[in-house]
């Protein structure tokens, strides 16, 4: 069965990578029109998957990140319409030049051929990844988590539908529906049709991904994030950053997930963030030097455990720690971080300077929130992931990073002498 669909996905993949720009976009017009058309279809089966969810007892950041809702619905429709009004990289020409020899060269923009993304929970992960995928003229296969199996075999459908109403293949956007385990083993394998892997979930489905893939494999989507407050910050806006980086939306990769506070400005600074994350149902995991000034407070604080500094948390739970300054912080992150997004709040330039230039991250912040990091943000339309390794693409992949490029030379009878 995977072979077929792997076939088939090639097969696709050269009519799309031939697809002119407008055809493109009329393809992306009727999906975002067919979602909505058939948005009562897709969240009844999101009802399903919800209350399987609640059933097996997953956590309620679990059950919110695969939660669809009428608005979240629209949202991610009006996001497949932003895609289709952003510039086409396909056929653009990177760079040129006219060789010694003759030889006219040029550096053009071309579609990867066939991407497979294995994802959990997200459903819009989807249509995001179609959309991109489709607006490069990439075929794709998709292998969702058990948990939105139903969700993501009605959009799934209704993308087909919108293909197909276009003339378009159906066999551009393909899914697992099968929720065993070893058909990602299976494509990870499929070399031969399959040219490039993205895993879109927890470190287990990362690790499984680069030590059994023999297809190229973009690594990303776990973000160990953190802010560090320096002697020089703000308290208001800090307080302002940390807030929304930590609750705006915590389920979210490029969510806040440990603070670093400078200890010159601890006693003062932290019963204020006690307060502050008091009022939005933030559990606080603290060191002792932390424990000592968020004490006594209406906020929740436990100790924190040395490996919770390595947690994605996901949820309304914060580690905080005291550090005794900059390189302390700095070298924090380089343990612990996922190399995902982390920031600094600092009126100080020279501060700001040096955590841009010696944090390794994929995106850094100097007085913002790492819930930033996101293909909309950014202006790329939707994102199919957010890369934390430097091959080939890095941070929110958008539209680009789903190209690569073919050297063309153009001659007039030209031979090599």
């Amino acid at each position: 069965m995977l072979e077929q669909m792997g076939i088939a996905a090639k097969k696709a993949s050269y009519q799309l990578a031939v697809l002119s720009s407008a055809k493109k976009n009329q393809a992306l017009a009727v999906m975002a029109d067919t979602l909505e058309a058939n948005s009562d279809t897709i969240l009844a089966a999101n009802e399903k998957d919800i209350a399987n969810a609640q059933q097996a007892g997953l956590s309620e950041a679990m059950i919110d990140r695969l939660m669809l809702t009428p608005s979240r619905l629209a949202s991610i429709a009006n996001d497949v319409r932003h895609v289709y009004r952003l510039t086409d990289p396909v056929g653009h020409i990177i760079d040129g030049s006219l060789m010694d020899s003759g030889l006219q060269l040029q550096r053009r923009r071309v579609p990867l051929g066939v991407v497979g993304v294995i994802y959990e929970s997200r459903p819009n992960v989807t249509i995001d990844v179609a959309s991109l995928c489709l607006k490069t003229g990439n075929a794709v296969i998709l292998r969702g988590g058990k948990e939105t199996v139903n969700t993501n075999q009605a959009m799934v459908e209704v993308i087909q539908l919108a293909l197909n109403k276009c003339g378009l293949p159906a066999a551009a956007v393909q899914s697992i529906d099968n929720p065993d385990r070893a058909l990602i083993n299976a494509l990870l394998k499929l070399d031969r049709y399959v040219d490039m892997i993205i895993p879109r979930g927890g470190a287990a489905l990362h690790k499984l991904c680069k030590e059994n893939s023999t297809i190229p494999v973009i690594i990303g989507g776990i973000g160990v994030c953190h802010t560090f407050v320096d002697e020089y910050a703000d308290f208001d806006k800090a307080l302002m950053i940390i807030e929304n980086a930590k609750t705006q939306r915590p389920s979210t990769c490029n969510t806040l997930e440990t603070l670093l506070v400078h200890r010159a400005i601890a006693s003062t600074f932290l019963p204020k963030l006690g307060e502050k994350m008091h009022s939005c149902g933030v559990t606080l995991h603290a060191s002792p030097e932390a424990m000592m000034y968020l004490s006594g407070g209406e906020v929740k604080v436990v100790p924190v455990n040395d490996d919770e500094y390595d947690n994605e948390w996901l949820s309304l739970d914060l580690n905080v720690t005291v550090v005794e300054g900059l390189d302390e912080a700095i070298d924090h992150i380089r343990i612990h971080g996922s190399a995902h997004s982390d920031a600094i709040v600092t009126r100080s330039l020279n501060n700001a300077d040096r955590f841009v230039n010696e944090v390794d991250s994929a995106a850094v912040y100097v007085n913002a929130s790492t819930r930033f990091t996101d293909g909309g943000q950014f202006g790329l339309g939707a994102e199919v992931a957010v890369s934390t390794q430097k091959l080939h693409a890095r941070g929110p992949m958008g539209l680009e990073a789903l190209t690569t490029y073919k050297w063309i030379g153009f001659g007039d009878g030209l031979i090599r002498r």
